[in-house]
Formats: C-alpha cells, structure tokens, sequence
C-alpha cells in the first residue's frame, strides 16, 4: 500500500473554485481503480493550505491514476488556483497503533 500526501496552497479568492472542483471529482478519485481511501484535510488556523490523503493499492496503481487524462485535466485546473507550488510525498505505513 502507498499512502500519498499532497499540500497545496491557493490563493484567497481560489479557495471556493478548488472546494467546488473537489467536491465535483471526490467521487472519481476515490473510485479510480487502485485508491481505496481519500480525504481533504485544511491545515489549522489556515484558510488557504489543504492536503489530500489517498492509500492507494500500489505505487503502479498510483502512476496509472497519475498518468490518467481524468487527473491530468484535474490537476491543470487545481494547480491554475495555486498561490505556491505543490509539495506531495509518497510513503509506506510502518506502524498503526490503536
């Protein structure tokens, strides 16, 4: 399993138009063959810095997602709102703890 990690920060006014955007392909995501779980988390205290969190089934998985028209068409639209470049990082569980 990958877990993968992405930060993004919007500018003020884009906020909205990226909220929408998710809301609109949330469902495609987590359903695109591979990703069994997504989340968007907003960073505290900050109106403009969200994270998505995916698992996905392999890193291949991820790649097939990654080289998708569907995400390319996405992440063009995401990354016109940016107010700074992305940061994402993709990493292996070591432990989970109850």
């Amino acid at each position: 399993m990958i877990v993968r990690i992405v930060k993004m920060t919007f500018r003020p006014e884009a906020v909205p138009g990226f909220l929408a955007l998710f809301e609109e392909r949330k469902e495609q995501i987590r359903h695109f063959e591979g990703c069994w779980h997504l989340e968007l988390w907003q960073e505290a205290g900050s109106e403009t810095v969200f994270f998505t969190y995916s698992h996905w089934t392999s890193e291949a998985a991820l790649d097939h997602y990654r080289f998708s028209a569907f995400f390319k068409d996405t992440w063009t639209r995401t990354r016109e709102l940016f107010a700074d470049k992305a940061q994402a990082w993709s990493v292996s569980q070591r432990y989970v703890l109850p």
